[in-house]
């Protein structure tokens, strides 16, 4: 089993936070476990190099497979991903609006959606998973992939944002924002900064910000599952522990400890592993 974040080469890090390798074999006889996966800051692209991943939306009773190379949008509400017997990802965790830069999607075009990646890239996609999918090396398809940003980057026609710089300053921060102060510093009116936002990040300021601060106290809670809520919520940025439970409400339909419940559950747990 491999749950695990890596840098990118200095090279990509204006356009990827993480790589996150994930593989899970399961035995023949085992039961195969299902993931909450919950709302974080995420346009990801993943490749999935041994046997396909099904999901489910909490509002339709729907199975959905992911393509073998599937751009992922931005997500506010959780997804049922039903691993195989043999799952291997590996999944780029790019930063805010740098999808938008490669691609030229309007990210809203995206929100809780995911498409082939294909479609976008092609034959030059369709090699990169080849060649992954052909060792068992780690850092050997981490290589292939970065290679394969590489020349996308290169045909790139988007620059950098202001935007995209103040969605930095939102991951880093603890407090409430003020988009006022944060159209000003991307030298944007509000009503520019919130369309071009949404444009770049797949979702409004107040919805991004909103969705750092639930992944930080869901994160916190599987670091530290004997602190209590209270603890969390204030750490997390929120005002109060009815404030943190209005957000898992809104992003998961559960109160905190019944999503914490659910993810004790989840695939990594059976190998001693959680998301911290």
């Amino acid at each position: 089993m491999i749950l695990r974040d890596v840098l990118p080469s200095p090279a990509l890090q204006e356009y990827v936070r993480k790589h996150q390798i994930i593989r899970f074999v399961f035995g023949a006889t085992d039961v195969l476990p299902f993931k909450a996966y919950s709302p974080r800051l995420e346009h990801c692209l993943i490749f999935l190099l041994r046997d396909k991943l099904n999901v489910s939306y909490l509002d339709s009773d729907k199975l959905l497979t992911h393509p073998k190379c599937t751009i992922n949008g931005q997500h506010t509400i959780v997804t049922n991903r039903y691993v195989p017997r043999d799952f291997w990802s590996l999944q780029i965790v790019m930063q805010p609006g740098a999808l938008f830069r490669l691609t030229g999607i309007p990210s809203y075009e995206l929100t809780n959606t995911f498409i082939d990646a294909e479609a976008v890239w092609g034959k030059d996609i369709r090699e990169a998973h080849e060649q992954m999918s052909n060792t068992d090396d780690v850092d050997k398809s981490i290589l292939v992939a970065e290679a394969f940003l590489e020349n996308i980057i290169r045909k790139s026609k988007q620059d950098l944002h202001g935007i995209d710089r103040v969605s930095q300053l939102i991951l880093g921060q603890n407090n409430a924002i003020s988009i006022d102060n944060l159209a000003n510093q991307a030298c944007l009116s509000p009503r520019q900064f919130h369309r071009k936002f949404t444009e770049r990040m797949g979702v409004n300021p107040k919805v991004f910000d909103r969705i750092v601060r639930f992944e930080k106290a869901f994160r916190m809670k599987n670091a530290c599952p004997d602190l209590d809520w209270l603890t969390i919520a204030l750490h997390s940025g929120y005002y109060d522990y009815q404030h943190l439970v209005r957000d898992y409400k809104d992003f998961t339909k559960l109160t905190p400890a019944g999503f914490y419940e659910t993810d004790t559950k989840a695939p990594e747990r059976i190998f001693g592993e959680k998301e911290t």
